[in-house]
């Protein structure tokens, strides 16, 4: 919540990517002067760079899989070996 400040806000509101319905961006005091044409250009670039970054939870994932094949490998190896592992 945002009570009592005077702010410059810029709001995307076509942001171009499935994740996201609007962005707002709070201009730092000292950049309120800019034009709000440059703002607003400078806003939309990085708001269209929110979405060409892939989304961490499919890392995760590919990182889930690769330990697990890494443990399946581990586990044959051991077997043809004659290794216990209990």
């Amino acid at each position: 919540m945002i009570k009592g400040i005077n702010r410059q806000v810029v709001e995307v509101k076509e942001t171009g990517c499935d994740y996201f319905e609007k962005i707002m961006f709070f201009v730092k005091p000292e950049y309120a002067g800019i034009s709000e044409g440059k703002i607003r250009d400078r806003a939309g670039i990085i708001a269209g760079n929110a979405c060409s970054a892939p989304l961490t939870k499919s890392k995760s994932v590919s990182q889930v899989l690769k330990v697990a094949l890494a443990l399946l490998t581990g586990i044959c190896a051991g077997l043809v070996l004659g290794i216990s592992f209990a």
